[in-house]
């Protein structure tokens, strides 16, 4: 049932869903790259059971691809967010109208529903330990509710991190 819940939530964020760009070096051949690590000194501004969660999912998603998690690794992944809170965007809709003859009048307004949304920009870097050089990075931004279920983060962040790789490497469809 708990398996069922995250499968629904996660369908649901990745309609409401986040949107991802990329920017990578043209002249680095990425088919290179088979084993990954995280940057030492992680500073993401998110909690640690947010870290957490961002370390699991990209684990188990990169190693599902073939990618091998090593001490001596060819790729480290930092990554990092940007958070602001705003009030929700929905709101129910409520109208008063009449008329006659040829002449209509209404009055409309609408009251915000949902509570508070955090507003995300995660960054996930690749970069090349050999030439220490940053060689692919991917922004998503997306929101979440602010009072968010540890279920629903993990849903969130399951949604994100696949469109973050599911563009990596770079030309793959």
């Amino acid at each position: 049932m708990k398996l069922l819940s995250i499968l629904v939530l996660s369908i649901f964020l990745v309609s409401c869903g986040a949107t991802v760009a990329v920017d990578y070096d043209k002249q680095v051949d990425f088919s290179k790259y088979t084993s990954y690590n995280y940057f030492p000194t992680i500073d993401s501004g998110l909690s640690e059971l947010d870290d957490n969660r961002i370390i699991q999912i990209t684990d188990s998603l990169l190693q599902q691809r073939g990618f091998v998690k090593n001490e001596t690794p060819q790729l480290f992944i930092n990554f990092y967010a940007h958070e602001s809170v705003s009030r929700s965007r929905n709101t129910i809709g409520i109208g008063v109208g009449g008329g006659g003859g040829n002449v209509g009048v209404g009055v409309s307004g609408g009251i915000p529903i949902g509570g508070n949304v955090v507003n995300q920009q995660l960054t996930m870097d690749f970069i090349d330990v050999e030439k220490d050089e940053l060689v692919w990075q991917a922004v998503a931004e997306g929101e979440m509710r602010e009072r968010a279920t540890p279920q629903q983060k993990e849903a969130y962040y399951v949604s994100v991190i696949q469109k973050i790789l599911a563009k990596y490497p770079p030309g793959k469809k």
